[in-house]
């Protein structure tokens, strides 16, 4: 199927939200925040991410109460392009996080650093795409030696917008409003996520919390010996990657799947992934 019949595809069903147009899969959140799947895409099992598993890494893990927090649909795609996707090497996954919050601070994802390619001192890079909601990507560098937090970087990404994680980052996800996080990610499909740095420090280098009506503040983690400040960076188009605000990434990996070769052969890409970081 093409993008041009999803177009005209409408799921249609009370307390649903249509996200068709804007992944460019027959999808739709439901009104229980889990994914809706219509023909002819395959159903997809989530797994499960609850506030308690993440004891490691709130500012008040006593105010974590085992509710279900955010869901994990690993490696959705169409039949048709099963092939073209397996010999690029990618997967495509779809994450909903819920609104809310633990304690103070907003619901995360866990946040995990990602390995090297072997053969490589390049880390696996890793591209999202808001699909409903609002997004912040909290994407941080450690020194490799001291573990103190060299770079912080704080990126707000509404539906439509595409956010690269660069080699050498760690990253979370945070949902700061009241509405469901519906996000999507192209990324490598054969490596382990680490997650094992940001639990030694017991969380990202930065907590956001709610703390009136309306407003939010990012405090820094104090378990890290050092923390830089927080700078924040604006999603952005990258038409030579194909990625461009409108243009659903399964389509445009579909489309173009050379484009997406940096995924899987970061270091032949380190200055344009540079670049996309302000660095």
């Amino acid at each position: 199927m093409i993008y041009s019949e999803m177009q005209s595809m409408e799921v249609r069903c009370a307390a649903m939200i249509d996200l068709t147009l804007a992944s460019g899969l027959p999808i739709a959140l439901g009104d229980d925040f889990k994914l809706v799947f219509s023909d002819p895409l395959p159903d997809v099992a989530p797994a499960v991410r609850k506030d308690t598993d993440m004891m490691d890494v709130w500012l008040s893990p006593d105010k974590a109460e085992g509710r279900e927090i955010y869901y994990m649909y690993r490696d959705v795609r169409l039949p048709e392009h099963e092939e073209l996707i397996r010999e690029s090497g990618l997967r495509y996954d779809v994450t909903i996080i819920l609104p809310g919050r633990v304690g103070h601070e907003f619901i995360k994802t866990a946040g995990h650093y990602h390995p090297a390619k072997p053969g490589s001192k390049t880390t696996y890079p890793e591209v999202y795409e808001v699909l409903y909601g609002v997004a912040h990507y909290l994407l941080q560098r450690a020194d490799a030696s001291s573990g103190d937090i060299v770079d912080a970087v704080l990126i707000e990404a509404e539906a439509g917008d595409k956010v690269i994680i660069p080699p050498m980052y760690g990253h979370i996800t945070i949902n700061p409003s009241s509405e469901p996080l519906v996000m999507s990610n192209w990324v490598a499909a054969d490596f382990a996520s680490e997650y094992g740095m940001i639990k030694r420090h017991r969380g990202g280098a930065y907590f956001e919390i709610d703390e009136t009506a309306g407003a939010s503040r990012l405090i820094p983690n104090k378990r890290h010996e050092g923390v830089a400040p927080l700078r924040g960076l604006d999603p952005r188009d990258l038409p030579t990657l194909a990625l461009m605000s409108g243009y659903p990434m399964y389509q445009a990996f579909v489309d173009s799947p050379d484009k997406f070769h940096w995924l899987v052969q970061p270091e032949q890409f380190e200055q344009e992934l540079a670049f996309v970081i302000g660095r």
